[in-house]
């Protein structure tokens, strides 16, 4: 195997569009989310409805 091919392995801290932080492991040092844990509608159980008009007109 080769030497010093691998990226650093460093702690990262993830930034979610909602202001929720968290810290985990990455080679990029920040990451910045639309959407997270704390915020999904599956995770917090909240329904966001969104007014869909169908199919293009032809």
């Amino acid at each position: 195997m080769k030497e010093k091919i691998h990226p650093k392995y460093m702690q990262a801290k993830i930034i979610c569009a909602c202001g929720r932080s968290y810290t985990t492991g990455s080679t990029k040092p920040e990451l910045h989310v639309e959407v997270c844990a704390g915020c999904h509608p599956f995770y917090t159980g909240t329904q966001h409805i969104l007014d869909a008009q169908g199919r293009v007109e032809r």
